[in-house]
């Protein structure tokens, strides 16, 4: 009901409107506008081009001077200037014992560190921690050079023991090499610092 009202009352409006602007329109296209003297126009010439110079082919190119590189430095015949050319002569000592120096190439090693990731500071521990906490701990190497039997053998903060085995257990290493062949690397301790950052 009231979309036919608005049609019955807007349409009317709307004509009246629309006739009341062309009428207007329409007056201000008739009115007569006397327009101001046309001034000189500017000439501008985009097209002007440079005139060609003339090269004179007979003027000789002129190389610069350089400046004169210094003198050498005067020459010495002082022959005590001269150093001296025996040298210091020392003898050879001899030793009489039999020594096996070896090969110098021992294969044997200690199982190394490769990777080492770095432990989050858990967020439920920072309302208690200290800004520098430490955990240690005890793990093996496998001969395939992963960690295992992560123990937690002493600890400034409890609350982080169980991030600080988390962290060690990603860490990769070199196996123990004994007699050319991986073994197993039992004992190893390090120590795992926290640190708060502000």
């Amino acid at each position: 009901m009231g979309s036919i009202a608005r049609l019955i009352f807007g349409l009317p409006g709307a004509a009246l409107v629309t006739a009341a602007l062309f009428l207007i329109m329409s007056n201000m296209i008739r009115q007569d506008v006397q327009l101001e003297e046309e001034k000189a126009a500017i000439n501008i010439d985009i097209t002007q081009q440079l005139k060609d110079t003339e090269i004179n082919a007979n003027k000789q190119f002129k190389r610069p001077t350089l400046d004169t590189p210094p003198p050498p430095p005067p020459a010495t015949h002082d022959p005590s200037n001269r150093p001296a050319l025996g040298g210091v002569q020392v003898g050879v000592p001899q030793i009489d014992t039999k020594l096996s120096i070896g090969t110098g190439f021992n294969p044997d090693r200690d199982a190394q560190p490769l990777v080492r990731i770095p432990p989050q500071y858990p967020e439920r521990c920072m309302a208690t921690a200290k800004p520098r906490e430490q955990v240690q701990l005890e793990f093996d190497v496998t001969p395939e050079g992963t960690t295992t039997n992560i123990r937690v053998i002493g600890s400034t903060n409890s609350c982080l023991n169980r991030e600080a085995a988390r962290s060690v257990e990603r860490w990769k290493y070199q196996p123990k090499i004994v007699d050319n062949k991986a073994e197993w690397r039992r004992g190893v301790q390090t120590t795992v610092t926290f640190e708060l950052t502000e």
